[in-house]
């Protein structure tokens, strides 16, 4: 006989698939998995494409690195990166979710919340732990080996926002599903932060232009180019503030929120003071970059540090 479970969110037995009121109308259940990559994929392109039209319409400030060298360092990367995951972690963060949910594990499944409030919930609790890993890589020298090459880069704009070393990638992805088995999100709402995460990161690295007072407005709801732009300078205590990636709020509550920069956005130096030589950012130069490169006095040390 078969028999049929019911857990908050979470319908199945054993001749059905997964079936939620999570979930968006045709793209529940397994649907939903196999659909993951394309929707991030198109997700990933779109917003590229906005940003980098943006970029040549309305830049912030001038490039002072070689844009088709640059681009092809930080794209190589980035491509680099997403093979790695998908061989390493082939059902990703969502396919965890659709794991835990199923067995009923984590916060989020022993609550008996509606839908789209746990969908709110796991997209701000993920968000908040991407900030506190964020600190966390810039505070422990070893870690900030490896997020160095992040910062390293001489320009800030759209490409920036997936220029990691693969170590980070690991272990971002490793801290991530961690975080969605305890939180107990579920796959929409991991979908949804997947999304969201990327293509915010494109947009607030990205080297667009906006009037001070729309940037001001969405600075409330959203960490904007100008407030992130400001995280990659080489003035220490400027690199150690900001480091929100969504959602703004994190930086104003735990003192991290620093508003405009000491020498302007247009005056301000990007990367850090040990590699401002634009001839070594090359791909292998990034890749062998934590075991070469200098930390100098980078890594965060408290509020303001």
């Amino acid at each position: 006989m078969d028999k049929t479970r019911s857990l908050k969110g979470v319908e199945r037995s054993d001749s059905t698939c997964y079936t939620s009121p999570w979930s968006i109308k045709g793209y529940i259940g397994k649907s939903m998995s196999e659909k993951e990559g394309i929707i991030r994929l198109l997700s990933f392109l779109g917003i590229f494409t906005l940003m980098a039209a943006w970029e040549l319409i309305s830049p912030q400030r001038p490039l002072i690195v070689n844009k088709p060298r640059r681009w092809f360092s930080n794209l190589s990367i980035t491509i680099l990166n997403t093979i790695m995951v998908r061989i390493l972690f082939p059902t990703g963060a969502v396919g965890v979710a659709f794991a835990i949910t199923g067995k009923g594990w984590g916060i989020l499944n022993l609550m008996d919340l509606p839908g789209w409030i746990g969908i709110i919930v796991a997209v701000v609790a993920l968000d908040f732990i991407i900030y506190i890993q964020h600190v966390v890589f810039h505070t422990i020298p070893i870690l900030w080996r490896f997020h160095m090459v992040h910062h390293a880069d001489l320009d800030i704009d759209v490409t920036t926002g997936n220029r990691f070393h693969p170590i980070e990638i690991l272990l971002s992805m490793v801290i991530k599903i961690a975080s969605v088995a305890l939180i107990g999100a579920s796959p929409l709402s991991v979908l949804i932060f997947e999304v969201l995460l990327n293509a915010t990161s494109m947009f607030n690295h990205s080297n667009v232009s906006m009037p001070k007072y729309i940037d001001r407005i969405l600075r409330l709801i959203i960490v904007t180019p100008d407030m992130h732009r400001i995280h990659h300078s080489v003035i220490r205590h400027e690199t150690n503030s900001n480091f929100g990636f969504n959602i703004p709020w994190w930086d104003r509550i735990f003192g991290t929120y620093r508003h405009d920069p000491a020498e302007g956005h247009k005056g301000m130096t990007i990367g850090l003071n040990q590699f401002q030589n634009p001839d070594k950012h090359t791909l292998v130069w990034m890749l062998t970059l934590p075991l070469a490169g200098e930390t100098e006095n980078y890594p965060f040390k408290g509020k303001r540090g």
